[in-house]
């Protein structure tokens, strides 16, 4: 037999056996009327029901701040991709939601800088060459003065204006070397592409080459979140192109109530519900608060930290924040399958007396694990029915509906 076959059967056993109120008399008020009903069973009927009752106990709980947030990417671990120089993206190599490493290209972009960066770099050693020549002839004029100064064929002042061309020549060349090096290091650091570029390309030559173009690469390891250029864009210094984040991790921003504040503080443990796993809670800890408090709502950000290891977590799903506040207080709590709907009210059922259950309208509030707190309209160490609810509930009905 199932169990909506032995669901039923005991129903029907139970029919026979159930009892209400008496009726009130003609003269008694609404109130008296409404009178909650009762169901009855005798011996027989409570062993085949299989009805669990426990008393209803009060408990010490933690006390928690509950708000409502979303799910951000870590800012201290987000990294923004900008142009370093003005230019026209040529290709572009990643897709959003692809896994990134640290200095992979994730495009190549044209820029004018390339070619006069070249441009200087050829002038710079161009210049370089040159003065190492002038140093050269200015060394072996000095030797030549200094040989017929000792000959006594030349004078002093000769030898001191040979003397002060070789220091300047030397001088000249120092500078020309820092030149040759910045010009390099702008080419090869900065724009990262080699300083010697084709001067001259053969008929059929693609018109550039991966050593013509500026890579873009990513600063860190992680998830490219967003993508703002095709090929073809033109981007701007320091433009925006790409979004990277590491989503190890994530901040949760919440929403906390002014009258909360004091109640929350940095590195506070939480826990954190999303709708895609129900039941489910992730473990939590609020980093900072923002200083400013939004007049329309009044609520101030809270930033959380979560660990998202498992990648189960998405950036702007919708959270739920559950603030242990430190403190506990105490609450009067049953498990939550007592709970049973009677005409849209939460109710459960007490028993009265051995045999006797009478269904209680309830206000409920705080959930710990598998139990609810129970605010109003019952009290401690009262006996409740927290399981088989549902068939005295069939029964309460049918015999309301056969009264109608």
């Amino acid at each position: 037999m199932n169990r909506y076959a032995a669901a039923l059967a005991v129903s029907l056993l139970l029919a026979a056996c159930q009892k209400e109120a008496p009726k009130p008399a003609p003269g008694e008020s609404a109130e008296a009327q409404a009178a909650p009903r009762f169901v009855e069973l005798d011996r027989a009927s409570l062993g085949q029901a299989g009805l669990r009752i426990e008393t209803a106990e009060e408990r010490a709980v933690p006390v928690t701040v509950r708000a409502n947030g979303r799910l951000s990417a870590n800012e201290e671990q987000t990294w923004r991709v900008g142009a370093i120089t003005n230019g026209r993206i040529i290709k572009v190599l990643v897709r959003v939601g692809d896994t990134v490493e640290k200095g992979q290209v994730l495009a190549r972009m044209f820029s004018h800088d390339v070619h006069e960066s070249r441009a200087m770099y050829r002038r710079a050693v161009a210049e370089y060459n040159r003065l190492q020549s002038n140093l050269a002839y200015a060394r072996r004029q000095r030797d030549r003065m200094q040989r017929l100064f000792e000959m006594k064929a030349a004078s002093q002042e000769q030898l001191d204006t040979a003397g002060n061309e070789l220091r300047n020549a030397e001088t000249a060349l120092r500078a020309a070397e820092i030149e040759l090096s910045r010009t390099r290091q702008h080419l090869v650091e900065f724009l990262e592409i080699p300083a010697e570029g084709p001067e001259r390309r053969q008929p059929g030559e693609a018109a550039l080459s991966d050593d013509d173009l500026i890579p873009v690469r990513a600063p860190a390891a992680g998830t490219l979140i967003s993508r703002l250029v095709t090929a073809g864009s033109v981007v701007q210094s320091s433009g925006e192109m790409f979004v990277i984040s590491d989503l190890s991790s994530l901040w949760v921003i919440a929403n906390v109530q002014e009258e909360f504040l004091p109640r929350v503080r940095p590195r506070m443990a939480a826990g954190v519900s999303v709708q895609a796993y129900p039941g489910r809670r992730f473990a939590g800890r609020v980093i900072r608060l923002d200083e400013r408090l939004d007049p329309e709502t009044r609520t101030v950000q809270a930033i959380l930290e979560i660990d998202n290891h498992a990648g189960l977590l998405k950036p702007e799903m919708y959270a739920v924040v559950e603030l242990e506040a430190g403190s506990s207080g105490r609450g009067l709590f049953i498990a939550q399958t007592a709970l049973q709907d009677l005409n849209g009210q939460a109710a459960v059922f007490v028993e009265t007396r051995p045999g006797r259950f009478e269904p209680r309208p309830v206000e409920a509030g705080r959930t710990l694990d598998r139990l609810v707190e129970i605010r109003r309209g019952l009290k401690a160490g009262e006996r409740v029915v927290t399981e088989g609810g549902f068939i005295l509930k069939s029964h309460l009905l049918k015999s309301t509906l056969s009264e109608d």
